[in-house]
């Protein structure tokens, strides 16, 4: 009796975590990512929540690590599997930065 509650208890928390799991990090493009680093750069200098020198200090990382991406592009065709991560380790690097500023409780006046 109490192995079968115990399946079933195990069974039910697992359906409950796979969906979660397969949808926590979709996939996004290149082209993707930029668009919506650059959208959350803007959205927080509209909101206030970004001051002018942070914005000014994030768009500058922004456009650095669009210019590596040109030049990784131009290299070759396309990205080779180093190149992908790298540019997925600076882009995860200036989202986290981007989150810093917007909530470090500095607002433009």
């Amino acid at each position: 009796m109490k192995r079968s509650i115990l399946g079933l208890v195990a069974a039910a928390s697992l359906t409950a975590i796979v969906p979660g799991i397969a949808s926590a990090a979709p996939w996004q493009s290149i082209n993707g990512r930029q668009a919506n680093l650059y959208n959350r750069i803007e959205q927080g200098m509209r909101s206030g929540a970004l001051t002018r020198a942070e914005a000014t200090s994030l768009r500058t990382r922004f456009v650095a690590l669009e210019r590596r991406e040109a030049d990784y592009r131009r290299s070759r065709p396309g990205l080779t599997i180093a190149e992908r991560a790298d540019l997925d380790r600076r882009f995860n690097a200036l989202s986290a930065s981007i989150r810093v500023q917007k909530h470090d409780r500095q607002y433009r006046r």
